[in-house]
């Protein structure tokens, strides 16, 4: 596996490794950059989306297609080897990484007050059309943020960098949740997204001010041609960790937020259904639901600082399995809102544990040499079964229950937790320099 240092390096854990990884530079650019990130996700791949579609009366099985069209977050890692190669022309003086982030940013913008003017109960085309183009902007946003991430800092940093990042993910999370929710309630759905597409100057005046992570020696001396942009880093994550062992890994990685991802599409029709207005939505699952997950988040980060990676693995893997069956006590208390605090603190608190132990585990696994293309792969990985499982998990709601759904989305965690045992002696945990050594390699991106 790709760890930085070796068994002689000195490891640390408990308080003294929190303190050391808290303390890099880049915090306030990556929540800044998080921020950005998170805040078209609703909007165009998830609940805030399907909400709005529910709300204006299409049907589950409606909406779990239209799901679909944001498959663009899916297939990242397909054009990340682009974004690896080179800066984007025109605007190339801001360097291989901000020349990229900044035209996704804008173009996630213009796409977010384009779907604000959609009326998707006259017809859904245009609005399909718009998400398409969305999810194509946000996933290269995402795939810069990502590999911006992991250059900017030192492996040992990474799960405190995840975190920051995190933190401004999900405080964009509560803007287009709750927010675009309440600002439906009170206006329309139309200035809602026109608000939204305004907010993308954040991340943008971000990026204008944030410094350019300098490229690894190795990449600068070796040629790569346009071809071997796409498979070179394919083959060096296989030469790195062995077919046998880079194929479970890749499946691990793919399966571990299964039982989560399964169940997103049909959460806000599920809420809805349970009786609760877009209000109490917004209130407890975008408002109250993220700041759990932002504890959690952190959680995750210190976790993985203290103890390192296999037991928090498990630890998060059944957490978010476990979760789900929160649910139950919203489907058999329908609109009472001590159901909907618990079930939402419950699945939150392990969403956002489950990520950053996820990503700082996927970094760990990532070649510097390739980071958007590798860590863009192991990203779609992480989306892709859960993707095409939500995309048919309303004719499933309509053919049984929501009870049996969120039942059966538990069980799905076993041939996870089949993966880690075999993993288990595997996975090796990041290694970190003395605190001196590893600043002397951060390099701040504050903005």
């Amino acid at each position: 596996m790709n760890q930085a240092g070796d068994a002689q390096k000195p490891s640390y854990r408990g308080w003294r490794g929190i303190r050391a990884a808290f303390a890099t530079p880049s915090a306030l650019t990556m929540a800044l950059l998080g921020f950005g990130s998170g805040l078209p996700f609703l909007l165009i791949a998830s609940q805030t989306l399907s909400t709005r579609l529910r709300d204006v009366g299409l049907q589950l099985g409606q909406i779990g297609l239209i799901s679909l069209a944001s498959f663009f977050y899916l297939l990242k890692f397909v054009w990340a080897p682009l974004i690896d190669r080179s800066a984007l022309p025109l605007l190339g003086r801001l360097g291989r990484r901000r020349s990229w982030l900044l035209a996704a940013q804008v173009l996630v913008a213009v796409s977010l007050f384009a779907l604000g003017s959609m009326r998707p109960e006259l017809g859904v085309a245009g609005l399909v059309g718009w998400v398409l183009v969305g999810s194509f902007a946000g996933a290269t946003q995402d795939s810069v943020v990502d590999a911006y991430r992991i250059e900017i800092a030192p492996e040992r940093a990474q799960a405190a960098l995840a975190a920051t990042y995190i933190l401004g993910y999900r405080i964009a999370l509560i803007v287009a949740g709750a927010g675009a929710l309440y600002l439906a309630q009170l206006e329309s759905w139309t200035l809602s997204y026109f608000c939204m597409a305004a907010l993308m100057l954040v991340p943008i005046v971000t990026t204008l001010l944030s410094p350019e992570p300098a490229r690894p020696q190795a990449t600068v001396v070796r040629r790569i041609d346009f071809l071997g942009a796409f498979w070179q880093p394919i083959v060096s994550f296989f030469t790195t960790n062995g077919w046998k062992l880079a194929l479970g890994l890749l499946l691990f990685v793919g399966l571990f937020k299964f039982p989560d991802q399964v169940i997103g599409v049909m959460a806000g029709p599920f809420y809805l259904d349970s009786g609760f207005t877009k209000a109490d939505i917004a209130t407890v699952s975008k408002l109250f639901g993220i700041w759990m997950s932002i504890l959690g988040a952190f959680g995750g980060g210190l976790a993985i600082a203290a103890f390192g990676f296999r037991r928090m693995l498990l630890v998060a893997a059944l957490a978010v399995a476990l979760s789900n069956l929160a649910f139950l006590l919203m489907a058999h208390n329908p609109g009472h809102l001590w159901a909907f605090y618990a079930a939402l603190s419950a699945d939150n608190v392990a969403q956002g544990f489950a990520g950053t132990v996820l990503v700082a585990f996927m970094s760990s696994l990532t070649d510097r040499n390739f980071t958007a293309t590798q860590y863009g792969l192991l990203v779609s990985l992480a989306n892709l079964p859960g993707k095409f499982a939500g995309g048919v998990s309303g004719y499933l709601v309509e053919a049984t229950s929501y009870s049996a759904f969120f039942t059966l989305s538990a069980l799905t965690v076993v041939p996870t937790l089949g993966l880690l045992a075999w993993l288990w002696r595997r996975i090796k945990e990041p290694v970190s320099r003395t605190a001196g050594s590893a600043h002397a390699h951060d390099r701040p991106a504050h903005p």
